[in-house]
């Protein structure tokens, strides 16, 4: 399956998909240290994002979550990329600020709802952006 969507932060990655049920807090819900989900009220607690694709209707929580996510980028333990519902200034944020101060990439695209009822757990996903239209390819 293909589909287009919008970039919220320009790259390009593939991974294994892991799609998160509930929005996630990376500040205080997510270890940049080991990219384990530590929330444990979220379903997908101990779930591990390092290099995955990870599909999430968006963050949750405070204006830490930049300087988490980003952190988890630097250490190499962050999402190979991301895919969300809705836009998302803390994601766009942190994937910015780890980009210009420690050069590492993770896209982060925008698609439709119900294009992302395609992608489910474990399936591979590409991700490439021209940096103003996305194609995400589910394999």
């Amino acid at each position: 399956m293909r589909a287009l969507g919008r970039p919220l932060h320009a790259g390009e990655a593939s991974g294994v998909a892991l799609k998160l049920d509930e929005p996630l807090s990376f500040w205080g819900g997510f270890d940049p240290e080991t990219g384990q989900i530590i929330d444990t009220s979220h379903p997908q607690v101990g779930a591990t994002l390092t290099g995955r694709i990870v599909v999430m209707p968006g963050s949750r929580g405070s204006s830490g979550t930049p300087g988490t996510f980003a952190e988890s980028l630097r250490r190499g333990t962050g999402p190979a990329g991301l895919i969300v519902f809705k836009p998302d200034i803390n994601i766009m944020a942190g994937a910015t600020v780890a980009e210009r101060l420690y050069g590492c990439s993770c896209p982060v695209v925008l698609l439709q709802s119900e294009d992302l009822g395609a992608v489910v757990d474990n399936t591979r996903v590409r991700i490439e952006t021209d940096g103003t239209v996305v194609q995400v390819d589910i394999l």
